[in-house]
């Protein structure tokens, strides 16, 4: 019941040239292929878009965590020079 036989792809067949007519199936498989080129361009060009993307959110991720290495080693000397004398005040 599931499985398709060889009499109903023909049928399918039949079906497609009467409403297509035999003249119209090349222009209708042409215009699918060229459909199909064209999303298969679209999807490449979108992940070359994403990599150079990722690329340059990973440089702006490296020169932002830069200054914060910086504020973070020259807060860690303070504290340590705070605590080594004196209590620390609350």
């Amino acid at each position: 019941m599931g499985s398709f036989s060889i009499w109903h792809w023909l049928l399918v067949l039949v079906v497609i040239l009467i409403l297509f007519g035999a003249g119209k199936l090349p222009k209708v498989a042409g215009d699918l292929a060229s459909g199909i080129k064209n999303f298969r361009k679209g999807m490449k060009e979108e992940t070359e878009e994403n990599k150079d993307a990722a690329k340059d959110a990973g440089v702006i991720q490296q020169t932002a965590a830069a200054p914060q290495a910086g504020a973070t080693a020259a807060g860690t000397t303070a504290q340590a020079g705070a605590t080594s004398d004196k209590p620390a005040q609350h």
